[in-house]
């Protein structure tokens, strides 16, 4: 009997052992939000006013996507000495080291996208993020001009593909229905823009590419003076709403919004001072240059 009762008792606690080892994980995720009023902030974290010249508008936002998220403690902490969390694939498959953009997970509008295990964070109290944004895709309103036979088409859309990472190997990029093949290295500031024409135009949508200015693409950073982050990079800096405290005996996931400004993120110089973005179809008048596509603030939160 007493062994009987031995036995039932071991087999107990093997059952309870079990049912705690395959107990799930408890997660921290974090969610995307792209916010067309929030405040619109140059690379110091201050209001940023569009320089005379030229001009910008709110894309309609389709993507988003993430190479680097860190965990800061304190405004002094550099970059990289934080709690790195998340890291998206990188690949020397074009020669220098470079993000791949086939494996950058793609987020949309409030979506939840990336999630890590709350277990391997180090335990302490955050106070910052740094977020590597290396993707976007969107549409965007312009004028086409001078089109052979057609004439002029005005406020049509199309969709951009821009890459904002410090360097990403792309093979293929498809705005919309059309590829266009790279197969190489391009560094920040990288687009390619697909037009979407009326149905009875659509033989002459096509797309066209282009690089943004070395330095011209706004990486927000309010802690420039004690914590920079290198030219050309993408990561952006906030501040948590409330720090985020690890004790390492959390219970319950956590969800944190990274709520991006996309306050006319789109900056371009406006040739013809009419504060809208035109292209020509003779090929005799440049087209008015792209010059900026950056993120313009970062502001977090824990989901309550």
């Amino acid at each position: 009997m007493k062994r009987a009762l031995f036995l039932f008792t071991v087999t107990l606690i093997a059952l309870s052992c079990n049912k705690t080892d395959n107990k799930p994980a408890v997660k921290l995720a974090f969610e995307m939000k792209l916010d067309a009023g929030q405040q619109r902030l140059n690379n110091l974290g201050q209001t940023s006013v569009i320089p005379a010249g030229n001009a910008a508008q709110t894309p309609n936002f389709k993507d988003i996507s993430l190479h680097y998220i860190e965990l800061s403690p304190e405004a002094t902490t550099l970059l990289g000495e934080g709690a790195i969390v998340y890291k998206s694939t990188e690949t020397s498959a074009g020669g220098q080291k470079a993000i791949d953009f086939e494996s950058l997970i793609m987020s949309s509008n409030t979506q939840e996208s990336i999630t890590i295990n709350l277990g391997d964070i180090p335990p302490g109290t955050y106070n910052w993020i740094r977020a590597s944004v290396a993707y976007q895709k969107y549409d965007i309103v312009f004028n086409i001009s001078d089109l052979p036979v057609i004439g002029d088409l005005k406020q049509q859309t199309g969709t951009v593909s821009s890459f904002l990472g410090y360097n990403t190997y792309i093979k293929e990029i498809q705005p919309r229905t059309k590829k266009l093949t790279v197969n190489g290295n391009r560094l920040q500031g990288f687009w390619a823009f697909e037009s979407n024409l009326p149905s009875q135009y659509a033989q002459h949508n096509k797309i066209v590419f282009g690089q943004a200015p070395v330095g011209a693409t706004t990486v927000v950073n309010p802690l420039f003076q004690s914590s920079p982050v290198p030219q050309g990079s993408c990561v952006v800096t906030g501040k948590l709403a409330e720090p985020l405290v690890i004790t390492g005996n959390e219970t319950e996931n956590i969800t944190i919004v990274l709520s991006f400004s996309i306050n006319k993120s789109l900056e371009w110089e406006d040739d013809n001072d009419n504060n809208e973005l035109d292209f020509y179809g003779t090929g005799n008048t440049p087209n008015e240059r792209i010059i900026d596509m950056g993120i313009r603030g970062l502001e977090c939160s824990i989901k309550k």
